[in-house]
């Protein structure tokens, strides 16, 4: 059942380098007694849990019953106003892993009740996770690394992070330790270390989402839109081909594009009907398989 309202609650926790994970808990204003199933929620390369429409979507999804937590990662060089990449030290050496790990300590924090709310019980045995292209590749990730979690949608996922990197950025690695990239949006550049680039050949094995999504036996969607322009609706197909579970899913979204339409800042009254049809299949996925 659907209610009107819902509470946002925000915070932060330390990471396993002691820097700040940035969080917002929204939670259905229902009775404190009734425990909520929660979704963890993480955003995507150059990305934060503001960005568009996903703190709107955050929201719906909780009407439908469910505690979201939508969270920073450790190093994505978004800082305390949480809207700006003020913190390019940080994204520069922004690893697959430890945005993995960050994902473990949000885990570890609301089993511990380190995260916590006053206005809702969370239920540390009924967790999902929803990831946008980066984050859907580490949610994928994440979903055969902790057994907490139950169920699993990524939306416009990267299959295999180690395939993005190009001819010219592994040579400005090997040549003077990091690769730059300009974020269209800002026009800033932001460098991206040699570490990073690293760490995603050494753990191959226990990072690459088609890798381990060889792992995933939990109900896993894999939601894309047939117009991405950054990561090929393709990818959403190998990762579903790839993973054994017994439920699962693909779904193709026409005239969609890697954000399904939706640009920041967010400022319409309505979302882009195929960012509407994405949230749509993710309100239902979890609801039929967590609740």
């Amino acid at each position: 059942m659907k209610t009107n309202s819902v509470i946002k609650e925000s915070g932060s926790i330390p990471s396993s380098e002691n820097l700040p994970i940035y969080y917002d808990l929204y939670t259905p204003s229902v009775s404190v007694a009734t425990v909520q199933p929660l979704i963890i929620f993480v955003h995507g390369f150059k990305g934060f849990k503001d960005w568009g429409a996903f703190p709107d979507a955050c929201e719906e999804l909780s009407r439908a019953g469910f505690a979201v937590l939508a969270m920073n990662f450790s190093l994505n060089g978004v800082g305390e106003n949480m809207l700006d990449f003020d913190q390019l030290d940080l994204f520069e050496r922004e690893t697959l892993s430890q945005d993995l790990d960050d994902i473990g300590r949000v885990i570890e924090a609301v089993k511990s009740k380190e995260i916590a709310s006053d206005k809702a019980q969370l239920d540390s045995d009924r967790m999902g996770i929803f990831g946008h292209s980066r984050g859907g590749h580490t949610a994928i990730a994440a979903a055969a690394e902790y057994s907490e979690i139950m169920s699993l949608v990524t939306w416009s996922a990267v299959a295999d992070y180690n395939a993005r990197w190009s001819d010219q950025m592994i040579e400005d690695w090997k040549s003077r330790g990091y690769t730059e990239i300009k974020n269209s949006r800002t026009n800033q550049i932001m460098k991206i270390g040699k570490v990073v680039y690293e760490d995603a050949l050494a753990n191959a094995d226990r990072l690459m989402a088609i890798k381990r999504v060889e792992e995933i036996h939990i109900p896993a969607l894999f939601i894309a839109g047939k117009e991405d322009e950054a990561v090929p609706f393709s990818d959403s197909e190998k990762l579903y081909r790839a993973c054994p579970s017994d439920e699962k899913e693909v779904r193709l979204i026409e005239k969609a594009g890697h954000t399904f339409n939706v640009s920041h800042p967010f400022e319409e009254e309505n979302f882009p009907d195929a960012f509407n049809e994405a949230l749509d299949l993710t309100e239902g996925w979890f609801l039929e398989t967590l609740k």
